[in-house]
C-alpha cells in the first residue's frame, strides 16, 4: 500500500474542515442570540412560574383539608368501633345473665 491509499482523500478533509467552520459559525450565532435574548429580558423568570406556584399552594391546601377530613373520619370510626364493642360486651353480659 502506498502512502496515498492510507491517507484520507483531500475532498474528505476539505468537507470536514468546511463542516467544522459552519459549526463554529453556528455556535457563535447562537451565543449572540442568547446574549441578545438575555438583554431583552427574555432570560427572566418564566411567566408560568407564578401560576404554578399558585397551583401548588391550592393543592397544598386541598391536601391539608383532605388529611384533616381523614383524621376526623378515623376518629369517628374509632368511636363507632368502641361503641360497637361496648354494645357487644353488654349483649354478652346480658346473655350470660339469662343463662
Amino acid at each position: 500500500m502506498s502512502k496515498e491509499q492510507t491517507r484520507p482523500s483531500e475532498s474528505l478533509v476539505q468537507d470536514l474542515l468546511a463542516e467544522r467552520r459552519e459549526l463554529r459559525v453556528a455556535v457563535e450565532r447562537l451565543k449572540l442570540e442568547l446574549a441578545d435574548a438575555r438583554t431583552r429580558g427574555g432570560g427572566g423568570p418564566d411567566p408560568r412560574v407564578k401560576e404554578m406556584q399558585e397551583e401548588v399552594e391550592r393543592l397544598r391546601y386541598q391536601l391539608a383539608s383532605a388529611r384533616a377530613e381523614a383524621n376526623n373520619l378515623r376518629d369517628d370510626r374509632d368511636a363507632l368501633r368502641r361503641g360497637i364493642e361496648r354494645a357487644l360486651d353488654q349483649m354478652s353480659a346480658e346473655d350470660e345473665d339469662t343463662h
